[in-house]
């Protein structure tokens, strides 16, 4: 694969995560560079791995996965994101902690970094047909989806302070649409 297609699939396939950066952000009031850090990390290691795992699959198994990526990735969208939106309404705590904690768990973000990079799974599968060196495409898909996953939780910092708690539900409602996105595109396809 030439570096410009490359580049331009890590974009692409970096563009769920930085949505949902964008989400995680703005639920936070004023989310820190560690935070947005880790967010960035966690999504670029997801989306860094999974070409791997998709790539070692084979073509045996792209049918199966194919199949159902759309499905998995909004089920588990809609559950991180559903999560927020009732957290908001409920409301509860105020504070700077209490939003940073329901918003930064480990497995929220754990399963939103795996739901946004699904795609990059089916993504791997094909890529065993190119000649191309799979770890050094994987690691630009990776630091591709870090970087841009970092600048999304900061720029959703400046949407959370104007939002309040309500930002908690808005970015768990994007959650719920970039899943549902992902499945009407797969199936109107």
């Amino acid at each position: 694969m030439i570096a410009t297609t490359t580049f331009a699939l890590a974009v692409s396939l970096a563009m769920d995560a930085f949505a949902a950066a964008l989400g995680k952000g703005a639920a936070l009031r004023r989310p820190s560079m560690g935070h947005a850090l880790t967010v960035g990390a966690v999504f670029g290691g997801f989306q860094m791995v999974m070409p791997l795992i998709g790539f070692a699959l084979g073509l045996a198994f792209a049918d199966i996965v194919a199949a159902v990526d759309h499905w998995i990735a909004f089920v588990l969208l809609s559950v991180v994101g559903g999560r927020m939106v009732w957290e908001a309404w409920k409301g509860g705590d105020d504070t700077e902690e209490g939003a940073a904690g329901m918003a930064l768990t480990l497995s929220a973000l754990f399963m939103a970094g795996f739901a946004t990079s699904v795609d990059a799974l089916a993504i791997g599968v094909p890529l065993a047909f190119f000649d191309e060196p799979i770890l050094a495409t994987a690691l630009v898909i990776g630091l591709v989806t870090f970087g841009l996953s970092t600048i999304g939780v900061l720029l959703g910092r400046a949407v959370g302070p104007l939002l309040g708690r309500w930002s908690v539900g808005i970015g768990g409602a994007g959650l719920v649409l970039l899943g549902s996105k992902i499945l009407v595109q797969h199936l109107a396809a």
